[in-house]
C-alpha cells in the first residue's frame, strides 16, 4: 500500500513536470484560497515536503513545523495584502523546496528549534505570494483562511505519507529519494526563472 502510494505521488509528479506545470502557477490566477495552493508546483511540492520533513524529525517537530508553517505563512499572507514588498519571491520558494528536499535526502535530525526558523521563512515567502494575489476588499479574510486550511492539509498528507513510509522496512530509503526527488524539482524551479 505504502508503495503504490509513493509510486502515485511520484507519477503524479513527473506527468505535472512533463505536462508542462509551470513554476508559481498560483501567481497571477486569482480564484478561491482553498484552490490556490494547489495550482502551482512549486507550493504544491513544498508544502508536501514540510510534513514529510516534520514527520522524519519526529516528536514535537510533526506538530510544531507545520504549525510554525502555516503562522508565519499567515504573516507574508498579511504582507502581500498590504502591498508591501519581499525581494526575490519567486526565488526564494523555489530555493525553499530545494531546502526542503535537501533535508529529507539527508535525514538529518536537526532541533525542533532551527526546524522552525528555517521554516519561519519559508512561511512568510509562500503565504506573501498568495497573500499578494489577493484581489478587492471583499473575502480577504475568507481567502486567507481558506489557503491556509489546504496548506494544513498538504502538510498532514505530506506527514502521514511519510509516517507510512517510515513503518515500511525499505521506507527510510524511499523517503530520502523522495527527498531527492524535491530538491531536484527545486532546481528545475530555480532554472526556469533564470534570466533570458
Amino acid at each position: 500500500m505504502v508503495r503504490r502510494a509513493l509510486t502515485c505521488a511520484r507519477a503524479v509528479l513527473v506527468a505535472a513536470i512533463v505536462g508542462g506545470a509551470r513554476p508559481a502557477y498560483a501567481h497571477g490566477l486569482g480564484g478561491s484560497g482553498l484552490l490556490h495552493p494547489l495550482t502551482g508546483l512549486d507550493h504544491l511540492v513544498a508544502m508536501l515536503a514540510v510534513g514529510a520533513w516534520s514527520a522524519q524529525l519526529g516528536g514535537r517537530a510533526i506538530v510544531a513545523v507545520p504549525a510554525v508553517f502555516v503562522g508565519f505563512m499567515a504573516l507574508g499572507g498579511g504582507l502581500g495584502i498590504l502591498g508591501l514588498s519581499l525581494p526575490w519571491v519567486d526565488g526564494a520558494i523555489a530555493m525553499s523546496v530545494v531546502i526542503l528536499g535537501c533535508a529529507i535526502a539527508a535525514e538529518r535530525r536537526a532541533p525542533t528549534l532551527m526546524a522552525g526558523a528555517a521554516i519561519a521563512g519559508f512561511g512568510a515567502y509562500h503565504g506573501f505570494a498568495h497573500g499578494n494575489e489577493v484581489t478587492g476588499t471583499a473575502g480577504r479574510a475568507s481567502y486567507v483562511a481558506g489557503f491556509l486550511v489546504t496548506t494544513a492539509g498538504l502538510h498532514v498528507i505530506g506527514a502521514v505519507a511519510a509516517l507510512l513510509a517510515l513503518e515500511s522496512p525499505r521506507g527510510a530509503a524511499r523517503l530520502r529519494w523522495s527527498g531527492a526527488m524535491t530538491a531536484l524539482i527545486g532546481i528545475w524551479l530555480l532554472w526556469c526563472q533564470r534570466p533570458r
